[in-house]
């Protein structure tokens, strides 16, 4: 099933069966995406919502010299682009970070959800409300902690959100980032995110090796990183 991921039974919300294939329904289209292609340009005229099946994907903006910045990314299971139901346009870009597979879910189906299925329209708005907590705690991550703290928060937030969806064991999870998109995410140089790299694994908490990172020490790397998982609200 195309929507297995979304909302998975790990978070304290959940979907009926008859709701997931209600969404399932609504999906008109699956596309798979190459990496690094921007799929929606900040401005574009919008009529459909994306889900993310399988891969990395990411929201950002560009400054004026070309450099972006990542303000979100999202896992399988994750509605990229909710909030452009409402919105219609976005401002900022979103593309693919690795290779991506995604549905298609026309604004016109999401009317249909909230007006025959109010409950499951409430859903997709608590999918928004996860988005809004999760840039908080972005916010956070660059605005108070120092460089190893930014990656080791951003290390044990991403553990989480794969765990919750079946995709990392807790301690360890494919993932197809190169540094240079860890230092877009959290704000440093791509030097500097070496030098991190090379402490956590001196430190034995955790190894990032061939895109497959392994926590060695979880209580260590969420202290370093003044991680908290409530804002993911994932029943533990």
């Amino acid at each position: 099933m195309l929507t297995e991921r979304f909302l998975r039974n790990k978070r304290n919300v959940s979907l009926s069966l008859g709701e997931r294939e209600c969404l399932e329904a609504a999906i008109s289209e699956v596309q798979t995406i190459e990496p690094r292609r921007v799929l929606v340009k900040a401005g574009d005229k919008l009529n459909h919502s994306t889900l993310l099946i399988d891969g990395i994907m990411s929201r950002h903006i560009d400054d004026h010299n070309g450099l972006r910045q990542l303000v979100a990314i999202h896992v399988p299971g994750d509605f990229v682009d909710l909030h452009a139901y409402p919105l219609k346009t976005l401002d900022h870009d979103v593309a693919s970070m690795t290779t991506a597979v995604v549905g298609m879910v026309p604004h016109g189906k999401l009317d249909d959800i909230i007006s025959e299925r109010p409950q499951l329209g409430r859903k997709l708005w608590y999918a928004t409300l996860l988005d809004a907590a999760i840039h908080r705690a972005w916010l956070f991550r660059l605005g108070r902690l120092a460089a190893v703290g930014r990656v080791a928060h951003f290390l044990c937030e991403t553990n989480a959100r794969l765990a919750a969806v079946g995709l990392s064991d807790g301690r360890q999870f494919p993932l197809a980032l190169t540094q240079t998109d860890i230092s877009e995410i959290c704000g440093l140089t791509h030097v500097h995110v070496n030098r991190v790299m090379r402490q956590l694994r001196e430190e034995r908490l955790c190894i990032f090796r061939s895109s497959v990172v392994e926590i060695l020490d979880p209580v260590g790397l969420a202290a370093r990183g003044q991680f908290d998982p409530t804002y993911l609200y994932i029943d533990q």
